[in-house]
């Protein structure tokens, strides 16, 4: 098939929208100078995200399909977090010209089918010549009716509660810096996150106080609902789920590892949390020390994922 440089910006950009189905949420998709959405609520939920190659994801590690997979996926679990259900992504895509067309295509093939976890649709885009390969990508979400799920909403007496994998892509990045071949579990989740893309629905109906995505690290997002809530979050390790597979720096993993877009949230006391939520710890008042994470009493440094952190 060549490269995209061979098939041009116009062939490739319909090569690749032929490969997108389109959900009901979407009344016009890729073909015009932008694409039309239902928004029935009247709100739309809306977030963006970027992923350079080198920063976010290597090719030498990572094919083209597990790479949209793991775009896509970063971007629906922030409209998750917010107690909505995705409906579309707009991306944006900077590549080479001597890229080869069947990679761009594999990469919209994981873009599409992770959307297709999520009940969303690649709507639309933009394409473009650039050094090196990097996405931007906006996810849209509906509401329904429902108030949006915060950070804001923590309070005092509430249980915290994790959803998901934690530590299993922290493990698969520190194995792939060091040349392993496995285990390849952790291998593939740092390739491909798994979010649970349900955790919203059962957040809302147990009457989550707070949620969010722990794309950057437990601690370090639940340190995000403490100042916004203004409260004391604290965590019991030993509550932590940390099965075997992640090492002697399990722990760690867990409670510092970004990346596997899992879900954490604050809850009342007497919810009835489903089985597949693992409570982890509380909320008290701030006190006099302010808001923050404390870890088995300890007050928890800076602890996990910041771009511009030495």
């Amino acid at each position: 098939m060549g490269t995209i440089g061979e098939l041009g910006e116009f062939g490739l950009i319909a090569r690749l929208t032929r490969r997108l189905p389109q959900g009901a949420a979407v009344e016009l998709g890729p073909g015009d100078d932008a694409a039309v959405l239902a928004a029935p609520d009247g709100r739309v939920v809306a977030t963006t995200d970027l992923l350079t190659e080198g920063r976010h994801f290597r090719r030498d590690w990572s094919g083209p399909y597990d790479i949209g997979r793991k775009a896509a996926a970063q971007n629906l679990a922030d409209v998750v977090a917010m107690g909505a259900r995705p409906t579309a992504l707009l991306v944006g895509l900077a590549l080479p010209a001597d890229t080869p067309v069947e990679w761009v295509e594999r990469l919209y093939d994981g873009l599409a089918d992770e959307c297709a976890e999520a009940g969303a649709s690649v709507a639309g885009g933009d394409v473009v010549a650039a050094p090196q390969v990097t996405l931007a990508i906006t996810a849209l979400g509906d509401l329904a009716g429902q108030p949006p799920l915060t950070r804001a909403g923590a309070r005092p007496g509430d249980v915290v509660a994790v959803r998901g994998r934690l530590g299993y892509s922290s493990a698969g990045l520190e194995l792939l810096r060091d040349g392993a071949d496995g285990p390849a579990e952790l291998l593939a989740a740092h390739r491909r996150p798994s979010p649970p893309y349900e955790a919203g629905a059962e957040a809302r109906a147990a009457g989550a106080t707070a949620l969010l995505d722990t794309s950057d690290g437990l601690l370090q997002d639940l340190g995000h609902i403490a100042a916004a809530s203004g409260v004391r979050i604290e965590i019991d390790s030993a509550a932590m789920p940390v099965p075997a597979l992640l090492g002697p720096d399990g722990l760690r993993h867990a409670l510092t590892g970004g990346e596997d877009h899992a879900f954490a949230g604050t809850f009342p006391a007497t919810s009835d949390l489903p089985a597949s939520w693992d409570v982890v710890g509380s909320v008290a008042a701030a006190g006099g020390q302010g808001p923050g994470v404390a870890v088995d009493g300890g007050l928890a440094g800076p602890a996990g994922w910041d771009h511009f952190r030495a």
